[in-house]
């Protein structure tokens, strides 16, 4: 009778961890198609992101509906993905999503009510590879700027030429560039594991060998591929 109640334990424990597993995979999954849907009426906005910038952006980051309640009890962060083009210069078709994390800083005071969304743009290869090797602090490790918007906008001024990353935000149906300075970007291995199934870091998912990437990812990467399939140089 013990080992049957034993057997029974042990089963309701293996279930109880796959499932959780199979949520936590869920959740991930669907950051993934919140980020494509971001990303999809960013880009169908009047005023959006010139296309100039598109073509020499070397990866996009999407974190969706950063709220402003999670920074009354601390939690300080939004959860995303980042979609690069491939290959080690970062000029192939655009790959995997590795999951990223976005931390702290002033971003918690510029929130409504209502969600944020938040797009950065990393615009050259040092930006793209410091994110994947560790947390990076907007300002202080990468340059970053407020990013120009509207099809014809002007990107050619010093502080956008000289800038790594490029931040903007979206709230109330307004899309604009914004300060985030002192506000941190690293990459959620934690999450990634959970995506994948297995253990691999966001450099090694962006760098290659690639893994497939999830069906949920198809939106934000077919989009991708369909604005800007090729890098200009930056």
């Amino acid at each position: 009778m013990k080992n049957v109640l034993a057997l029974l334990a042990s089963l309701m424990m293996f279930v109880s961890v796959a499932f959780g597993q199979e949520e936590n995979q869920t959740k991930q999954q669907k950051r993934l198609e919140t980020a494509g849907e971001v990303m999809s009426e960013v880009l169908n906005m009047p005023d959006s992101i010139p296309q100039h910038v598109l073509n020499r952006t070397r990866c996009v980051v999407v974190v969706p509906s950063v709220i402003k309640a999670a920074f009354v009890v601390g939690g300080s962060y939004g959860r995303g993905a980042m979609v690069c083009r491939s290959g080690k210069d970062f000029s192939g078709p655009w790959g995997a999503p590795a999951m990223m994390a976005l931390e702290g800083g002033s971003f918690g005071f510029q929130l409504g009510a209502e969600a944020t969304d938040f797009v950065f743009l990393i615009m050259n290869d040092r930006g793209a590879k410091a994110l994947l090797e560790s947390k990076v602090k907007l300002g202080g490790d990468v340059a970053a700027a407020a990013g120009p918007v509207g099809r014809d906008a002007e990107a050619d001024t010093d502080v956008t030429m000289r800038a790594e990353i490029l931040t903007y935000s979206r709230a109330r149906g307004v899309f604009a560039g914004a300060s985030l300075e002192g506000s941190t970007l690293r990459p959620d291995n934690d999450s990634n594991v959970i995506l994948y199934g297995r253990k691999i870091s966001a450099r090694k998912i962006i760098l290659g060998p690639s893994p497939e990437a999830p069906t949920a990812a198809r939106r934000l990467v077919d989009l991708l591929d369909k604005v800007t399939p090729h890098p200009a140089n930056a």
